[in-house]
């Protein structure tokens, strides 16, 4: 894999923080939100039981690596007649006995195959994180333009206002004579065209809102928000260097550890191609009846030593089916950790414009109210009609409500730098109570 660069586009000074980034939009609401969506949200809950699924395969793919032993027991009882009803013969025969067997481990393949199973159940603890830090940052974006949403409403209710004040004005006019009829049907086409941007304001905030509740997990209707401002954003958070994220993000960490999974099913795959080594041992106590059983044991033992001869070539072919995976999971290795270079990179240039941008519609938005007031100076003064004032109106109305789309981008484009940066605070998350796991079921050894 070709290196990676020394350093981000935009450099940060301060050490990339692991930390629960949300906190620092210092609303409480959001902060319990988004503790509620990491404790119930399905897509988590569903990789917590994956989870524990491999969990258990890893403790099993281990078991081949310790003894087995098993208990036997036996009984029987017949009865003969030999032809005189009064005479019959009964035996009865009883036996119990230990079985045990062991596959010693000549080249490595059990151990091959329980450090995969180890690396595929670490692979799916990151991949629970990677899946905990997109519910976080989904549940901050829905919340972000929820609130948007609102804002844009409270914009337009106050258009609805202020086109209202004016229709009133100019019908004003028009009965005095001094507006034409015109004047009068388009200001009422503004009015209307403003009333009528409401119905997909409230449709869209409610839609957030079922989309929220279900991240965290909740029925619809079931959740409020409250009502807050946007948070100001801040300066940029630490960044380190393009190399911190080999550490700090779970996708990484994941495909790394997929990697290796793999590479030990290669280990695997050629061990099978020798000889295997098995001891097998028995010990039985029998007896005619139950109080002599322990008079009469045996004891056996015996090794044996299998090996392929001819099968058609399908070890080989499980040796290279097996490269051929490391092959894929080495691409899909450079994939995952160039998209997450990509993303940090993507977020640094989109929120560096998006300011410009928002600075530029600022100017833009002061110069179009600018415009309105001297265009309402003139129509009063009879100086001009009425149509530049729509204008100057409409081109104000319209930047209003996109700035505070705008706005929003810019905080978006934040959280989609939080979560390309990744982080350590998944790594203390605990599986729901209902889900751990019972002292009689196996798990594997994180170490």
């Amino acid at each position: 894999m070709a290196p990676l660069p020394v350093a981000f586009t935009m450099y940060s000074d301060d050490e990339p923080d692991p930390g629960k980034w949300w906190k620092d939009f210092g609303n409480a609401e959001l902060n319990s939100m988004v503790e509620k969506a990491l404790a119930a949200n399905f897509d988590i809950e569903q990789a917590w039981s994956t989870l524990r699924q491999l969990g258990a395969s890893a403790t099993q793919a281990s078991a081949d690596k310790y003894p087995t032993l098993d208990m036997t027991g036996d009984y029987s009882h017949t009865r003969e007649h030999d032809g005189d009803a009064r005479k019959t013969t009964r035996t009865e025969n009883h036996s119990i006995g230990l079985s045990a067997g062991y596959e010693v481990d000549l080249w490595g393949r059990i151990q091959a195959n329980a450090n995969s199973g180890d690396l595929d159940y670490l692979a799916s603890r990151e991949d629970l994180h990677t899946v905990a830090m997109t519910v976080a940052g989904e549940v901050v974006e829905h919340w972000l333009e929820i609130q948007t949403q609102r804002k844009k409403k409270r914009i337009v209710q106050e258009q609805i206002k202020a086109n209202k004040t004016y229709l009133e004005l100019i019908e004003l006019r028009f009965r005095n004579s001094i507006s034409t009829a015109l004047d009068v049907y388009q200001q009422r086409q503004n009015l209307a065209q403003v009333t009528a941007l409401l119905p997909p304001i409230e449709s869209e905030e409610q839609l957030l809102m079922h989309e929220l509740a279900l991240l965290m997990g909740q029925p619809v209707g079931s959740i409020e928000v409250s009502d807050a401002e946007l948070p100001e954003l801040g300066e940029l958070p630490g960044l380190g260097l393009p190399a911190d994220l080999l550490a700090n993000r779970p996708d990484i960490r994941a495909a790394g550890m997929n990697l290796s999974s793999a590479d030990w099913l290669v280990s695997a795959a050629r061990a099978d191609r020798l000889p295997s080594l098995s001891l097998t041992g028995t010990g039985a106590y029998s007896g005619t009846q139950l109080a002599t059983v322990f008079n009469n044991w045996a004891l056996g033992l015996a090794a044996s030593i299998v090996g392929p001869i001819f099968d058609g070539g399908y070890r080989e072919a499980e040796v290279e089916k097996a490269r051929g995976v490391v092959d894929e999971r080495l691409s899909v290795y450079k994939e995952t950790v160039y998209t997450a270079f990509k993303e940090v990179e993507d977020a640094l240039v989109q929120e560096k414009w998006q300011r410009k941008y928002v600075d530029d519609r600022n100017l833009q938005l002061d110069a179009a109210r600018t415009s309105l007031s001297e265009a309402i100076s003139r129509y009063i003064q009879g100086l001009d009609d009425y149509l530049p004032v729509l204008s100057a109106l409409l081109s104000v109305q319209e930047l209003e409500i996109s700035m505070a789309e705008e706005q929003t981008n810019l905080l978006l484009y934040r959280v989609a730098l939080h979560r390309a940066l990744g982080g350590t605070w998944a790594d203390s998350m605990e599986p729901p109570v209902a889900d751990t796991p019972s002292s009689d079921t196996p798990t594997s050894n994180e170490g």
